[in-house]
Order: C-alpha cells, then sequence, then structure tokens
C-alpha cells in the first residue's frame, strides 16, 4: 500500500468487503484476483480452502464423510496464501499445492466436504480473518449471503454450465492434466445441484448483489463491469479516486 493512501485507509472503520460469488467455473476466481490488485485488496480464494481441506484429508486418511475428524483437521489447516509475481501461491503443511487443489478429484472432494455443517463452521472464522484493512475481496460460493453479510458490494457471477465446462476444459489442458470435456460437464451440473440444494449455507444470489451473466463475455468484461459498480460504491469512492478511476 503507498503512503499517500493511508488517509483513506484511516478513514474506514471497518474494512470494506467485496464479495464475488457464482457457480464452479464461472470465473469468480479471476474476477476477484485482479480486482483486488486493481485496489490493493487482500483477496480470500474460500473455495481454495475447501480444496486444501480436501487435499489435506487426503493425506492424512480423513474420509470426506467423518464430519468430526474433518472439523478437527479444519481447527489445525497449516495453509497460507502468498503471492507470486501476481498470481496466488498456495501453501500446505510448508509444501505449494497451488496446482495439485485444481485437480478435478479434489475439486469433487471439496464440494462433497462443503456440503457438512460442521466444516463450513470451523472454516468460517478463518474467512472471517482475511478482513483486514485496507479492506478485502473474497470469492466464493457464500460470501455475500453467510460469511460477510455486511459487505459493501455483491456480486454474482453465473454463466451456462456447457460454457463453465468448457473454461475448465481449456484451462485443464493448458496445465497438463489429463481433461474430458463431458466428464467436467457432468460434474459441473452435480457440483451445482449440491451446492444449490445444501441444507446449509446454499449457493444463491444475495438479495441486493448485482447479478452477472458472463456466458457470452470474455473476462475483460465481466471486469469492466464490476469495477463500474464498485465505483458507484460510496465506501469504495475514495479508493477509486486515489486510483484516477
Amino acid at each position: 500500500m503507498s503512503a499517500d493512501l493511508e488517509p483513506v485507509v484511516r478513514e474506514q472503520q471497518i474494512p470494506p468487503v467485496i464479495t464475488i460469488d457464482g457457480p464452479s467455473g464461472s470465473g469468480k476466481g479471476t474476477i476477484a484476483h485482479r480486482l483486488a490488485l486493481k485496489l490493493g485488496f487482500h483477496v480470500l480464494d474460500s473455495g481454495a480452502l475447501y480444496r486444501l481441506l480436501a487435499l489435506a484429508a487426503q493425506q492424512h486418511g480423513v474420509q470426506t464423510d467423518n464430519e468430526k475428524g474433518l472439523e478437527v483437521l479444519a481447527a489445525y489447516l497449516d495453509v497460507q496464501f502468498e503471492d507470486n509475481n501476481g498470481e496466488a501461491m498456495l501453501i500446505l503443511e510448508g509444501e505449494d499445492v497451488t496446482q495439485t487443489i485444481r485437480t478435478e478429484e479434489v475439486g469433487a472432494a471439496a464440494s462433497r466436504i462443503a456440503a457438512l455443517p460442521g466444516v463450513r463452521a470451523a472454516l468460517l472464522q478463518r474467512q472471517h480473518a482475511f478482513r483486514e484493512l485496507p479492506g478485502l475481496v473474497a470469492d466464493g460460493r457464500d460470501m455475500g449471503t453467510v460469511v460477510f453479510p455486511d459487505a459493501c458490494l455483491k456480486i454474482f457471477l453465473t454463466a451456462s454450465a456447457e460454457a463453465r465446462a468448457e473454461r475448465r476444459y481449456k484451462q485443464l489442458l493448458q496445465k497438463g492434466f489429463d481433461a474430458n470435456l463431458a466428464a467436467i460437464l457432468e460434474d459441473i451440473r452435480a457440483r451445482d445441484l449440491r451446492d444449490t440444494q445444501r441444507a446449509v449455507a446454499p449457493m444463491k444470489p444475495a438479495a441486493d448483489a448485482i447479478v452477472l451473466d458472463s456466458t457470452a463475455l470474455g473476462i475483460e468484461a465481466v471486469l469492466q463491469a464490476v469495477i463500474a459498480s464498485a465505483c458507484k460504491t460510496p465506501s469504495l469512492r475514495a479508493f477509486w479516486d486515489h486510483l484516477g478511476s
């Protein structure tokens, strides 16, 4: 944070939060990271926390239906989020697992454990701890409805299942993973069903969220739409004025 932005930060009694929720493959993680860089805010990839817990469970032999065991593991989860030349690097127990947690296997396990009330409760305080000055951009599925209901700006980013599957397929190929488009589409539909119908914190837009459909939009167009909304948000205006936005 630059020194001349410090007076702007000091005016904030509570760190402002922008939430970006949406289903798997909607592009919320990319948008959240780029928006956070633009503002100089912290960023929370809540989905990564569940993926990290799922990977830790695999490594420690804890089954995905063992709710109590997962709660204990979540309480002692040794993770760090570090910056690597503008990209997030995820550390689990001292090991870089940034790519490992992005496999379909880990993603499917994360979706299953995310439906467990005890796991969600165990990770709630860890997510709240990311709220620090100058502010936070948080992405996930219940950031605006459950984790940060007082967020100053809430975005719900969606896209068709087919478009999201195609994006995920291309991402996996670019990273050198084997990928099957039909299987990815089936998995995305299954995750959507679990996420929207779970008893605790189901995925849905907050009542005051701005809903953006990115099916036919590129990342830049979506980012500009989010920035336009942020520019109109009173508690964020000082940051945008300083940045010349």
